[in-house]
């Protein structure tokens, strides 16, 4: 038997022939469920990338200007309708002016039902099942439905994948929240169709994504990017459409840029920061692992750019603690404000209390606890001058300006009449319904890795413990 083990040939022959064996005693059924589980394996990437353009595509088409036109024509149609009932219980005008009235009503709505049977429409959300609700109310009488019980295990997973996502290197970062992005923009620009408000759709896409780009290759013309774009969206405003453009039209344009593409493509600038950086206080740990990856990253082809793989810089460390501190924070508002919750937001701000009816002050000091917790570990790894006050404070910061981007979509969807800005991910939403944390979070979050602590260790003249 040793003699056998000795040869490498003979001994996968005999473990090949055990393989058979054993297989030949399993069942049927099981044999066809572990193939399969294989094959599903084998097609991961392909089925990810399938569910990514399936669900592109569909918000592409439902923000097509044929879906405007139905949308225009459901409101017009409504609102004949509404003023029809009106005047038939109105005992001011003469007979004869409402029976005029009811008949031109009545003319409209067989010119807009010809109008739309001459038109191919793109069928949209109107199933039960669909997370989003294309109903257009008012903001007084919206009152979303329960979200189902989210799974912890999906959670970590999405956890887990982040955090993989945000090690990938510069290059992967980069376009995994340009393709995010792109998702994001098409899922705001549905909610804003839903009001009545047509953007525009292509130009501020390409913007939002242009400054991710930008800030990868070129970050000292990040900031040229949005004026560029706004002025380009003017020139079409005024030279492509056959009518003049509203406010709510060029705002919301305007806004879609800003909000989803410049604001959170600090997040890029940030991950671009520190490539000699300094080691962490876990680097001993880690290093084992670091030194395993980049050895094997040293065996991909040449053609391939190192920052694909690399390099970890003191921005990604960052994004890691800052992200993970974001991400705790709704953990510890969600569990503290429904187990101590008493004081509702609305008794310090009824707006935001409108916005998010079910927040209180007991769940955001829950998530402002916790996330400065792990802002003053994150800040004693990364050995941060003063780490505990300044751990402290940018948890916080982070936790409240958390709170903020939550509460801004959270705007959004009431006054759209939303539920969910998508259905992409089971049990969370669109993508917009998970990143509102991360948005308004990024321009502090750069100041605060590219000047404050680098200023802050520049002044210290304590050794960091």
């Amino acid at each position: 038997m040793i003699r056998i083990l000795r040869n490498p040939l003979q001994t996968f022959t005999l473990f090949y022939l055990l393989t058979l064996y054993v297989d030949s005693f399993t069942p049927q059924q099981y044999r066809r469920s572990h193939l399969s589980k294989r094959a599903s394996h084998r097609h991961f990437p392909q089925r990810v990338v399938e569910i990514y353009t399936d669900y592109a595509g569909r918000l592409w088409n439902e923000t097509a200007p044929a879906v405007r036109q139905q949308i225009t024509n459901d409101k017009i149609s409504a609102a004949i309708r509404q003023l029809r009932q009106v005047t038939k219980t109105s005992n001011v005008l003469p007979s004869e002016t409402l029976l005029q009235l009811d008949n031109a009503c009545q003319s409209m709505l067989s010119a807009i039902v010809a109008s739309t049977e001459n038109q191919t429409v793109v069928e949209t959300f109107r199933t039960e099942s669909d997370a989003v609700n294309i109903t257009v109310s008012s903001s007084d009488s919206v009152t979303p439905a329960k979200k189902p019980r989210r799974s912890i295990m999906r959670g970590v997973i999405m956890g887990a994948i982040v955090a993989a996502w945000v090690f990938s290197g510069n290059y992967i970062f980069t376009g995994l929240f340009t393709l995010m992005t792109t998702v994001g923009q098409l899922e705001y620009y549905r909610m804003i169709m839903n009001t009545g408000v047509y953007p525009a759709r292509r130009i501020s896409v390409v913007g939002a994504c242009s400054m991710f780009v930008t800030a990868l290759f070129f970050p000292d013309l990040h900031q040229i990017c949005l004026p560029l774009f706004g002025l380009y969206a003017m020139v079409w405003f005024l030279t492509m459409r056959r009518s003049v453009a509203t406010i709510p039209e060029i705002a919301t344009t305007f806004t879609g840029m800003f909000y989803l593409g410049y604001v959170p493509s600090f997040w890029v600038r940030i991950r671009l920061l520190g490539g000699s950086r300094e080691p962490t206080r876990l680097a001993p740990l880690l290093s084992p692992l670091v030194n395993f990856i980049q050895g094997k990253a040293t065996q991909l082809p040449t053609w391939i750019p190192q920052a694909v793989h690399l390099p970890i810089t003191t921005g990604a460390i960052f994004i890691f603690w800052s992200w993970l501190c974001l991400a705790f924070s709704d953990v510890g508002a969600y569990f503290v404000g429904k187990n101590f919750g008493k004081t509702k937001l609305s008794t310090i701000s009824p707006a935001a209390g409108a916005a998010s009816p079910n927040k209180s002050l007991e769940g955001v000091i829950g998530g402002c606890v916790v996330s400065g917790s792990l802002g003053v570990l994150g800040a004693w790894v990364m050995r941060w001058p003063f780490f505990f006050w300044t751990g402290a404070i940018h948890g916080v910061m982070l936790a409240l300006l958390g709170l903020l981007g939550d509460l801004t979509a959270s705007m959004l969807k009431r006054d759209a009449g939303l539920k969910d800005f998508g259905d992409l991910i089971p049990e969370h939403g669109g993508v917009l319904d998970r990143v509102d944390s991360f948005v308004w979070s990024a321009p502090y979050s750069w100041l605060v890795c590219a000047y404050i602590i680098p200023f802050l260790k520049s002044i210290s003249t304590v050794k960091p413990l």
